[in-house]
């Protein structure tokens, strides 16, 4: 399993010099229509909607799929990505698009690409999510460390160790898994083997197993309308080498500011792992589980999706409509609940 979502993620300030490169509409293929239709990306870990509704799918290994309700297109290392590994996509307030990938940080402006690495201050060129928040500070989390860009410069930015009793994999120690903001503006950070960190301007406060976390590896974080931390975890002893011992406790946690609450009643949510937690433009939670599919939250109610595959992440578009982005390529959910797989020639509608 370790290997396994090592794949899928696999995953001081300096000057910048960034390079640069500008898409020829040529090379984008245009794939609608083709009468031999594959998955979106065998691995789709990314779904987004921009300011101008175009849909934009990161997969691990085809690069950036855009649909614009029209047509589907890709965007490669062809045209000045720096890798087909993309495993984050944001929009800056200018309508910038930022896609973290595995090889670095690239912006795109619609027309050009311009790329960051640890040659201009990257804390690691292994991004797992870039995040901007309520004061525009750019966030880019790794798989060594945070830093953060103001558009020039890299800053690392090192958050402290708490201590913790379970053994952490040297692998992924420095693994940034989520990072987001809170309804108060703390901004929180997940950490493979180090739990969830608040920082609130000034300090840091832990959230661990002691504090009790079903596991001290953290996957994602979601804060809810109500100010509630919602924490997903993985199950830590599913690294272990023998095979008999890969059985611990992983899931869904919610931090309500006092108390963390599990919920070992809904099958999925305990004893197991949870890659994925987001809150949709319509304040629903969506939790993402290996072996249970997916669940949406809304009103204190858990609604079940048989989704095949692990889910990594999730859109509301701005219809209304649910994008899950899977291992195994990209879903959707119709109005009666059915979950269909969209392929290169649809269904889109």
């Amino acid at each position: 399993m370790k290997i396994l979502f090592l794949t899928l993620w696999a995953i001081l300030s300096v000057s910048c010099n960034s390079q640069e490169k500008k898409v020829e509409n040529a090379e984008i293929e245009n794939v609608i229509g083709q009468t031999n239709a594959t998955q979106i990306g065998e691995y789709v870990v990314e779904t987004f909607q921009d300011s101008k509704e175009n849909l934009w799918f990161g997969t691990l290994e085809k690069g950036v799929a855009k649909y614009n309700g029209n047509n589907l297109t890709y965007l490669t290392t062809k045209d000045g990505l720096p890798s087909n590994r993309i495993v984050n996509i944001i929009e800056d307030k200018s309508g910038n698009l930022w896609f973290g990938t595995g090889a670095g940080l690239s912006k795109f402006d619609g027309k050009t690409f311009t790329n960051y690495s640890e040659k201009d201050g990257l804390c690691s060129d292994m991004i797992s999510n870039v995040f901007i928040d309520s004061k525009q500070n750019l966030w880019i989390g790794t798989w060594g460390g945070v830093c953060k860009f103001d558009g020039t410069r890299f800053e690392n930015f090192p958050i402290p160790y708490p201590k913790i009793e379970t053994k952490i994999n040297q692998d992924t120690k420095d693994w940034t898994t989520s990072i987001t903001e809170d309804s108060k503006g703390n901004i929180w950070f997940g950490r493979d083997g180090y739990g969830a960190t608040k920082f609130d301007g000034n300090s840091f406060t832990h959230l661990t197993t002691k504090e009790g976390l079903n596991s001290n590896n953290v996957q994602s974080i979601a804060s809810d309308k109500e100010g509630n931390i919602w924490i997903g975890t993985r199950v830590a002893e599913k690294d272990n080498a023998d095979t008999k011992k890969r059985i611990g406790e992983g899931g869904l946690n919610k931090y309500d500011g006092n108390k963390i609450i599990h919920f070992s009643e809904i099958n999925g949510l305990n004893e197991s792992d949870v890659f994925a937690v987001f809150k949709d433009n319509s304040n629903s939670l969506w939790i993402g589980t290996t072996s249970n599919g997916v669940y949406s939250y809304t009103n204190n109610e858990f609604v079940n999706y048989k989704v095949p595959t692990s889910t990594m992440s999730f859109l509301r578009d701005i219809n209304g409509k649910i994008w899950l982005g899977s291992a195994g390529g990209l879903y959707t959910i119709d109005k009666d609940g059915e979950v269909i797989n969209v392929m290169t020639n649809g269904p889109w509608n």
